[in-house]
This record gives C-alpha cells, sequence and structure tokens, in this order.
C-alpha cells in the first residue's frame, strides 16, 4: 500500500469515528430531551403531610435529666398528582423538642399512594427515660409554666416516582409537623391523656 493510500484510508476511518461520535451524540440528545419533557410536562409534586391531632399520654422530666413521652399523633398525607403514583420504601417517625429526638423512631408500613389518594397513619410514639441535655428541663419547667410545648414530630424516610410502569429511584423524604401543645398551666405529663385537634400542615422536603 502506498503512502498515498495510507493517507485516503485513514481519513476514512477519521471520518467514520466522527459519524458514529455524532450518532451517539445525537442519541443521547434526543434521550435526554425525551425524559426532560415528559418530567416537565408530568411535574411531579412531594406528598402533602398534615398533623391530624396528638394525644398525649405521658410528657414530663425526671432527675437527673430524664424525659419520659407517650403520645399517639395521626397523620395525613395525600398524593397531589393525578398523574404519578408515589411508594413510601420506609417512613420513621419521632418527636423532638427543642431540636433533640425525645421518643424511639417508630416504622410506618411501606405503602403505594395512587394519583390523588390520601393515607392516613395513627402510630405510637415511645421515649422511656430519655438522656436529654442539662439545659432541658429547665426549660421545659418554663413552658409549662407558660402553658404551650412545642413538639416536632419528624418523618424520615425514602420515595420513588411511579408514571405507568415505569418506577423512578429512590429520594429522600424529610418531613416536619410542629405540634403547639397547650398544656393550660396545670398539665405536668402525668395523668390522664389528653387528645389535641391541631390539622397542622406540614414541611416537606424531598
Amino acid at each position: 500500500m502506498t503512502e498515498k493510500e495510507c493517507e485516503h484510508h485513514h481519513d476514512e476511518d477519521e471520518k467514520m469515528r466522527k459519524r458514529i461520535g455524532a450518532v451517539v451524540l445525537g442519541f443521547l440528545a434526543v434521550v435526554l430531551f425525551v425524559v426532560f419533557l415528559v418530567w416537565a410536562i408530568l411535574h411531579p409534586h412531594g406528598p402533602r403531610f398534615v398533623l391530624q391531632d396528638a394525644t398525649i399520654y405521658a410528657f414530663n422530666v425526671s432527675q437527673p435529666n430524664y424525659l419520659t413521652s407517650n403520645l399517639q399523633v395521626t397523620l395525613s398525607s395525600r398524593n397531589p398528582n393525578d398523574k404519578i403514583g408515589i411508594f413510601y420504601d420506609r417512613l420513621d417517625i419521632y418527636a423532638s423538642y427543642r431540636n433533640q429526638q425525645v421518643t424511639l423512631a417508630t416504622l410506618l408500613p411501606a405503602t403505594y399512594q395512587g394519583h390523588l389518594d390520601v393515607t392516613v397513619w395513627s402510630p405510637f410514639l415511645y421515649g422511656t427515660t430519655v438522656p436529654v441535655a442539662p439545659y432541658f428541663s429547665p426549660a421545659l419547667s418554663q413552658d409549662l409554666t407558660a402553658g404551650m410545648v412545642l413538639l416536632n414530630i419528624k418523618i424520615d424516610g425514602w420515595v420513588r416516582w411511579k408514571v405507568g410502569t415505569w418506577v423512578s429511584g429512590r429520594y429522600r423524604l424529610h418531613v416536619n409537623c410542629p405540634a403547639y401543645i397547650t398544656l393550660a398551666g396545670h398539665f405536668s405529663g402525668d395523668g390522664p391523656s389528653v387528645k389535641y385537634q391541631l390539622v397542622q400542615r406540614c414541611a416537606v422536603d424531598v
């Protein structure tokens, strides 16, 4: 093979590689455009959580700095999407007070939520003699004297989106529901249960 023929062969190989590269890039661009178009049209919205009520059975501090709490909460979650379903793979719910977790995490059952469906959970949350920070006891005493305690009911978990037969990967879900418990200055957290109707919208981050 002459030098001229070698150069011609090399040019043909170079052109073929460029054509293949252009085809691959074009295919990827089309796929990405279709995915973006479907996502933009469907525009999935995160679930909407509402804290319906809370029943307090126990909420008191014992020395030295241990908190015992026992409560039941009712939450509802609504899927606002009319074309997208939601899988709840794992949801852990717990109560916190002044940014400190004060109950054990309770695992909510995994479930699938269809288009515009509503799911309701009523878990019990327990925390027996949970160690708390030194400032916790006087802060709680002040809140009890003022007649109001702010608890935060939190959910950490994973969700997946379902469109037709396609199911997405997992997305992290964080839910924070503020529960303003009015204690009227006489509730020490030890005695008959007290139920509070709250209907409080929760902050949701997916």
